[in-house]
């Protein structure tokens, strides 16, 4: 199951990522926003990754304007990897070699064309692991000093 949410700036183009993994039959579920009334981005960055990180969900996908704010929101919830992603080839190496459970995008940076393709390239790769595997430990183990 894919998480997904967004801010007021992200709201179009979660619906359209939504309705591409309906016509994918990938499972998800949303988040919020609901509307395109103004709203704070570090809510629905959270929610998504809470779900990422309790196991509810395998992968989130997190959009505000330009990416950055929920990205660094979703961050902030133990167990998250988010990546904000611009391209194809970022898209494919955070999940290969960062083991990115999240997907971060900007609304007013990429087309949604784009978007759907950096989307189906982030669900479709796998963790390389390997030599990865141990630089995502390290990660870890870094959160963990700063969370003690």
């Amino acid at each position: 199951m894919i998480a997904i949410g967004s801010d007021h700036g992200g709201f179009q183009l979660k619906q359209e990522i939504m309705a591409h993994l309906d016509e994918l039959g990938l499972a998800y579920k949303d988040y919020g926003t609901y509307t395109e009334d103004s709203c704070d981005y570090p809510v629905y960055g959270e929610a998504v990754g809470r779900a990422v990180s309790s196991g509810e969900a395998e992968r989130g996908i997190v959009i505000c304007g330009t990416g950055i704010g929920i990205s660094i929101s979703a961050n902030k919830v133990k167990g998250v990897r988010a990546a904000l992603c611009g391209d194809c080839y970022s898209a494919e190496y955070t999940r290969r070699h960062n083991d990115a459970n999240v997907l971060a995008l900007g609304a007013r940076v990429l087309g949604p064309g784009l978007a759907l393709k950096i989307v189906d390239t982030f669900l479709g790769t796998d963790f390389e692991g390997g030599r990865h595997a141990r630089r995502v430990a390290l990660i870890a183990e870094l959160e963990e000093r700063e969370r003690a």
